[in-house]
């Protein structure tokens, strides 16, 4: 973009200056005419050079804006996959499993305590009384899962739904497992494609966003939440986004 301002710039320059030429050596009776059509070529180049600063000002306030939407949702899928695995031990594979969860299922709240009691093993093995350290779980009750992660919130049951989509579309979401030193380890992905978050705004700014790579933007053509290839429950945005614990 900087390249096309200076060149636009020097442009506005040349005109400027042809205009001063055929000022000084034009035939009076051609001159009204020829320095018209190089003003108005000059507003034209103001105009250009202004639009090529601003619409990316514009384009980015917007992502921005739709990013943080975004990445707010993926946020709350998220900590409604931490949930499902920690009830189930794994993570559900589509939303109306995921929200039929939130909207029903409990955690069991305990209680861990240390405590020492009689090793009979050892007692019997030295012919004195010998201990040992053990934990005891108490069981205290139960809590809704939806009290506990959205405090009386009802927006898990459109956090499937993405913002500004101009078809109602919805987020990607995959489950499954991979392997790891011979152990089947539960992944989930949960994803949005720029260009639906961004279908209305310039065709060629979304081109250059979408071949993003920079360590304080989203790289690549999506926002992805977590991976079906390898362990992690995290997103591919910067901090500057959202909170991506």
């Amino acid at each position: 973009m900087f390249k096309i301002i200076l060149l636009v710039v020097a442009a506005i320059l040349i005109t400027i200056g042809l205009v001063w030429l055929i000022d000084k050596f034009v035939p009076s009776k051609v001159r009204p005419l020829i320095i018209l059509a190089l003003w108005v070529l000059i507003a034209y180049l103001g105009y250009a050079t202004y639009n090529s600063i601003m619409d990316p000002i514009a384009f980015n306030k917007v992502k921005n804006e739709r990013y943080s939407q975004a990445i707010d949702k993926l946020i709350d899928i998220r900590d409604s996959e931490l949930a499902y695995r920690q009830v189930t031990g794994k993570f559900a594979g589509d939303f109306e499993s995921l929200v039929k969860f939130v909207d029903t299922a409990h955690f069991t709240l305990t209680q861990r305590r240390d405590s020492t009691i009689l090793d009979q093993d050892m007692t019997k093995r030295y012919g004195v009384d010998m201990f040992k350290e053990i934990t005891i779980v108490d069981t205290l009750g139960t809590r809704a899962v939806k009290d506990s992660l959205f405090k009386g919130s009802d927006r898990y049951k459109t956090m499937m739904n993405v913002p500004f989509a101009p078809n109602n579309e919805k987020f990607e979401l995959q489950a499954g497992t991979i392997e790891q030193s011979g152990i089947k380890i539960p992944v989930f992905e949960a994803k949005v494609k720029k260009d639906v978050l961004l279908h209305d705004q310039d065709k060629d700014l979304l081109i250059q966003e979408n071949q993003v790579v920079s360590v304080d933007g989203v790289n690549g053509d999506a926002i992805i939440l977590g991976s079906m290839s390898e362990v992690k429950t995290t997103g591919n945005w910067p901090k500057n986004y959202g909170k991506d614990e």
